[in-house]
């Protein structure tokens, strides 16, 4: 009997699992919309609204430049070892360094820097968010005509952008000087070469693909967590489900790979 009761709900427990999942994706998707306005909206900007947007930019990014920074130098000179000794040991050694760009800077890097902003800052924040909302924060700054999505959550989005593509750009650069010491030493001789190779990954296709692929890294690490953090609780105080957090970590995780797998396509395809 408790079989065939199971089976009989089984449409309605998918059917809410549909529902819950168009709701998380409808919230985002919304709240996106929302702080795109609000960036764009010069009111956003005030003297106030300034200083609490540079203390984000640099609480957030400060801390872990340093470490961040570390890791992809160590990352470089692993991986740019491994694959010149690979590519020497099959005879494809002016291959190796292109391919360590390729992997490295194109792909690796833009990721783990998004990833390391996401656990370090963005996740922590959309904490912050569920607490300063089950406190009653956000109903004393409404209480005070404030607007809780501008006065705390839009700071933090801004900054976890900040942080995200601060650290892609410097960890590229590193990687890129770390990957010639790699092959050439300290010697300036393989300057030409390999400038000339920068030139022909670097096209202005795989250039706009990058970047492009870069904000949208930040901009989904930066955005989920804070909807997940903004909608902990529904508008009747009912508390969340409790794969909702797991779901968004989820839900983020997807949204990576998705855009991964589309600059893939578009570099390779």
């Amino acid at each position: 009997m408790s079989a065939h009761t199971s089976v009989f709900h089984l449409p309605d427990r998918i059917g809410s699992t549909v529902r819950r999942w168009a709701v998380a994706w409808w919230r985002i998707i919304f709240l996106g919309a929302i702080v795109l306005v609000l960036m764009l909206s010069p009111s956003s900007y005030n003297r106030a609204m300034r200083w609490r947007l540079a203390r984000h930019m640099y609480v957030e990014t400060a801390p872990i430049l340093i470490g961040h920074t570390l890791l992809a130098a160590l990352l470089s000179l692993v991986i740019t070892r491994i694959v010149v000794v690979t590519a020497m040991s099959y005879g494809l050694s002016r291959y190796a360094l292109e391919m360590v760009i390729r992997v490295l800077v194109l792909e690796l890097i833009p990721l783990t820097a998004a990833l390391f902003v996401a656990m370090r800052a963005t996740i922590p924040n959309g904490t912050q968010l569920a607490l300063m909302q089950q406190s009653g924060h956000f109903d004393a700054l409404r209480a005070r005509g404030a607007d809780p999505i501008r006065v705390e959550l839009l700071p933090r989005v801004v900054a976890g952008m900040y942080a995200s593509i601060t650290l892609a750009a410097l960890s590229c650069v590193v990687a890129l000087v770390m990957a010639y010491v790699g092959v050439y030493g300290l010697s300036t001789a393989g300057l030409p070469l390999y400038t000339r190779m920068f030139g022909h990954v670097f096209t202005p296709q795989i250039t706009l693909i990058f970047a492009l692929k870069t904000l949208f890294f930040s901009l989904t690490i930066a955005l989920i967590p804070m909807a997940e953090g903004l909608y902990s609780q529904s508008h009747a105080g009912e508390s969340r489900q409790p794969d909702s957090e797991l779901g968004g970590l989820a839900r983020m995780f997807a949204v990576l790979l998705l855009i991964e797998a589309a600059s893939l396509v578009g570099n390779y395809y």
